[in-house]
C-alpha cells in the first residue's frame, strides 16, 4: 500500500476493489478505460453523458452487437479519456456463453499498452 503522501505520479486515483492501494501512470489509466465501459450513461448523476451504453446490446445476436459494442466503446474512450491515443478494439469470445470481452490497444506518448474489458 502507497501511502497518500508518497505518490510521485501525476496521474492516479484509487484502485478498485483493493481498498487503500492506487493505481497509477498506466495502470491508472487501464482502470479508466474499465471505468467508462462498465458504467451505464446516466448513472453518474454530475456527468450524466458519461460513460458506455454497452449494456443495450445485452440480448442482441452477438454477430449483430460486436459492431455497435466497438464503436460505442471507441466513442467513450475517445471522448472520456483524452490522454490517450486509440490504436484498435478487438472483440473475442468470453469464457462464459454471452460474453465478450474488448482488447483496447492504445498508447500514451509512444508506448503501446493495452486494457481488456469483460462485458
Amino acid at each position: 500500500m502507497t501511502p497518500l503522501t508518497q505518490i510521485s505520479a501525476s496521474h492516479w486515483q484509487l484502485a478498485l476493489n483493493r481498498p487503500g492501494n492506487v493505481v497509477t501512470d498506466a495502470d491508472d489509466i487501464s482502470q479508466c478505460i474499465q471505468v467508462i465501459l462498465t458504467t451505464p450513461k446516466g448513472s453518474d448523476p454530475l456527468r450524466p453523458e458519461f460513460a458506455c451504453d454497452l449494456w443495450r446490446y445485452i440480448d442482441a445476436p452477438i454477430s449483430q452487437a460486436i459492431p455497435h459494442i466497438v464503436r460505442e466503446a471507441w466513442d467513450a474512450i475517445e471522448t472520456f479519456e483524452p490522454r490517450i491515443n486509440l490504436i484498435s478494439i478487438s472483440p473475442r469470445s468470453g469464457s462464459e456463453p454471452g460474453h465478450i470481452i474488448l482488447r483496447i490497444v492504445w498508447e500514451i506518448a509512444g508506448q503501446k499498452n493495452q486494457t481488456e474489458v469483460t462485458i
